[in-house]
């Protein structure tokens, strides 16, 4: 796993995509701050850049850098939650400005995953995390599923858990407004 981090942290360094398993699905990503690299992934994903993606943490304490203001809510829901579990937040700062979505907010999920976590915390930024898949088209939950474009178009393919065939579910998706607005996007 510790090769695999120092090849995916060189490849985000320098700007480029990576293909790696999240605590839910395989995923995209790249530096959630670097423009040019969220640009990369749209178009590899042939999505539109309306369609916003949401990023990684490996911490709670982090949200803070890239959030103007943390819903009181968002730290119950951490604090308590036990499966992954996404948080759309208001006031998006400090990412890359096409990854903010048009109403300014921001998806963050803080990943449980050693890989990830390791990963992330090294980077010492939030890494984009978008499904493994064209835009469109079902959405990896085994390494073995992801398409040949998707593995060809990417800067480094991470070699830990490719041989892993546990179906992870996608995480739940809330939104949170700082009047207290609670949306449940998906259960």
């Amino acid at each position: 796993m510790i090769d695999d981090i120092n090849k995916a942290l060189e490849v985000l360094r320098k700007g480029g995509i990576i293909l790696y398993p999240t605590d839910t699905l395989w995923g995209i990503g790249c530096d959630a701050t670097n423009s040019d690299a969220v640009a990369r992934i749209y178009s590899l994903k042939q999505r539109e850049e309306t369609k916003s993606m949401l990023v990684l943490g490996d911490n709670a304490n982090r949200i803070l850098r890239y959030v103007k203001e943390v819903p009181e809510m968002a730290w119950q829901l951490l604090e308590v939650n036990d499966q992954p579990m996404t948080i759309i937040y208001p006031g998006a700062i400090n990412l890359a400005p096409n990854l903010i979505n048009s109403d300014k907010t921001i998806g963050i999920r803080i990943t449980n995953d050693p890989f990830c976590q390791t990963l992330i915390s090294k980077l010492n930024r939030p890494l984009v995390s978008t499904s493994a898949n064209i835009s469109g088209e079902p959405s990896p939950t085994m390494f073995d599923e992801i398409s040949d474009e998707i593995k060809n178009g990417v800067d480094y393919v991470v070699k830990w858990r490719q041989d892993d065939i546990n179906k992870r579910p996608p995480s739940q998706i809330i939104k949170l407004g700082l009047g207290g607005e609670i949306e449940i996007l998906r259960k």
